[in-house]
């Protein structure tokens, strides 16, 4: 991982903001602008993109080499064009054109995991390794991979969709319309939908969960079972440490494929990372091939928040467009 000195716009285009941040050379963001993504078209939303762009560099002086823009899809080999992104509705949208236009500056677009990857592993938990997986506990999982310093995307810039991995057999249904995916177990909807059915069953042991929705198991939310953790609940400690023996089964099976040296966890559900780990690192070490004779990787909990995915877009770009001039 080379630096080159400078300051570029990182840019992460989600369902419902717009955040963009100006980020020099050490991963500090030195000025920011947020809106609501708006409900139209992608040409309607990469002009309030534009906006955003120009709101964010009017607060400073310097020149901008370039622009990253992470975008929650995946993004073709070249790092220009969206091929399709659900939860915006999008196929085949020239992003890098289409902003090159608007801005007058070079744009890289990313996907939006492996932008905030690359965050970690230059600026936050991953800082200091070479050989770095991260992984996103969110609604599903997402993920983005860094080997030898350098990301990878994989030959059509697809890599990093670690959540679709294959964990069980004909089991639950993905969103990705196959079964058994490790998002299915170990994401956040996963946590979700497994204390809903414990508290069904222990109501009694479940008091405590129930108490901060609306006192039904189908009231339980992601934030709920964190708090009651927290509180000491039983089912929601119960239902953590489930969850954080099924994140260990897949990162063992990536340890398999990719031997990083750690993994860094990021997501809304890091926030209860107290709760999971400890188990995920057993089903780690339980689990990973060769375990008696090679250093189990370690397992660090993200530091960036969500900065990681303006961050790593913005230093991305810096990067390629710094080493074109």
């Amino acid at each position: 991982m080379v630096a080159s000195v400078g300051i570029s716009v990182g840019v992460d285009i989600g369902g419902t903001k717009i955040l963009a941040g100006i980020v020099n050379d050490q991963g500090e963001i030195l000025a920011k602008v947020r809106k609501k993504t708006p409900r139209a078209d992608a040409s309607s939303v990469l002009e309030v993109v534009s906006q955003v762009i120009t709101e964010t560099i009017s607060q400073v002086d310097d020149a901008i080499i370039g622009i990253g823009v992470g975008v929650a899809g995946p993004v073709d080999a070249g790092s220009t064009t969206v091929l399709y992104a659900p939860n915006l509705q999008w196929a085949d949208v020239p992003v890098a054109a289409l902003l090159e236009d608007s801005t007058g500056l070079p744009v890289r677009v990313e996907n939006d995991g492996n932008a905030a990857a690359w965050g970690e592993a230059r600026f936050g938990g991953g800082e200091g390794f070479r050989d770095v997986v991260a992984v996103t506990i969110g609604t599903g999982i997402g993920g983005g991979v860094v080997l030898g310093g350098e990301l990878f995307r994989g030959s059509h810039g697809a890599a990093g969709e670690v959540g679709h991995m294959g964990a069980v057999a004909n089991g639950r249904l993905c969103g990705c319309g196959r079964k058994g995916c490790w998002e299915q177990y170990a994401s956040g909807n996963a946590l979700v939908r497994d204390a809903r059915a414990m508290a069904t069953e222990r109501l009694f042991d479940a008091q405590v969960l129930l108490s901060l929705g609306d006192g039904t198991p189908e009231g339980v939310q992601g934030e709920h079972v964190t708090h009651a953790a927290q509180l000491g609940d039983p089912v929601a400690i119960e239902v953590l440490d489930r969850l954080g023996e099924w994140l260990g089964r897949g990162l063992a099976s990536l340890s398999a494929i990719l031997d990083p040296q750690i993994f860094v966890i990021g997501g809304g559900a890091s926030e209860a990372s107290e709760f999971f780990l400890p188990s995920a690192r057993a089903s780690l070490a339980d689990r990973i091939i060769g375990k008696q004779y090679r250093p189990i990787p370690k397992i660090h909990v993200a530091e960036l928040g969500n900065k990681a995915g303006i961050v790593g877009a913005a230093d991305l770009a810096r990067i390629k467009f710094s080493s074109e001039n």
